[in-house]
């Protein structure tokens, strides 16, 4: 069923898709880690792929920067290919001094100064979460992965280049990270009554000032995408496809 955006046809994504934001990250990912991983998707270079991982269906698909481009694919994929679960897997900086280049984040919950959820008109503020599922899927595929992954709040900004310098604001209410999707992620997952989780690995510090050029970022992040596959294997075992809104 092709979109404007996506010319995929009905049936050719998995249940599970993992979306990190570079396209060129998802063509990466599927030829070093999906087996028989077929190009299913490339309107505006917007690469996505479905192979198999550990003989289970995995897509892996680009969302674009930012909360717009991430809320388009993301909601297609949720309302026009049957995807179940969207694992956002992309760069964060760090909020937190405790936080080092590469080391693996999970957001809880998605604090943002965007304006997204103002489309649901709802009586107040809606916080956008993930769904506790995966989660738990992921802590647990952590673990087994000896990986250390923090998990909080992180902050989804609208803007990169920020005029008011306010960023590390968010700190002191203890949000790990900061990053550009998954608020609206989060959101689309709500709406749509699907799974989403983002788990992000830390490309720079706004404590620091340290951080990773573009080709570590696009193929160095090997943690995050391993623990983003093995939820990817784990969720084929969820009795209940119609997901939770997160609680």
């Amino acid at each position: 069923m092709a979109t404007a955006h996506n010319s995929a046809e009905k049936g050719a994504f998995a249940k599970t898709v993992l979306m990190p934001g570079d396209p060129l990250r998802a063509k990466w990912i599927a030829e070093t880690f999906l087996e028989d991983a077929k190009l299913v998707n490339n309107v505006r270079g917007v690469q996505g792929y479905t192979g198999t991982y550990k003989g289970v269906p995995v897509s892996v698909m680009g969302s674009g920067m930012g909360m717009p481009s991430i809320g388009i694919y993301s909601y297609e994929l949720f309302t026009h290919y049957d995807v179940d679960n969207v694992i956002r897997i992309g760069s964060a900086g760090a909020l937190s001094a405790e936080l080092k280049l590469r080391d693996v984040v999970a957001a809880m919950g998605a604090c943002t100064d965007s304006n997204f959820a103002a489309q649901y008109r709802l009586p107040g503020t809606f916080a956008p979460i993930c769904s506790y599922e995966l989660l738990s899927l992921a802590v647990e595929s952590a673990g087994e992965l000896g990986v250390h992954m923090p998990v909080g709040n992180v902050v989804s900004s609208d803007v990169f280049y920020n005029a008011a310098a306010s960023s590390m604001e968010w700190a002191k209410m203890g949000c790990l990270a900061l990053e550009m999707e998954a608020a609206a992620l989060y959101c689309n997952a709500a709406y749509t009554h699907k799974r989403a989780l983002t788990v992000c690995s830390i490309s720079d510090s706004l404590v620091t000032g340290e951080e990773l050029d573009a080709a570590e970022r696009q193929s160095s992040f090997t943690n995050m995408v391993k623990i983003a596959l093995e939820i990817a294997v784990k969720a084929t075992k969820l009795k209940d496809l119609s997901a939770d809104s997160g609680f």
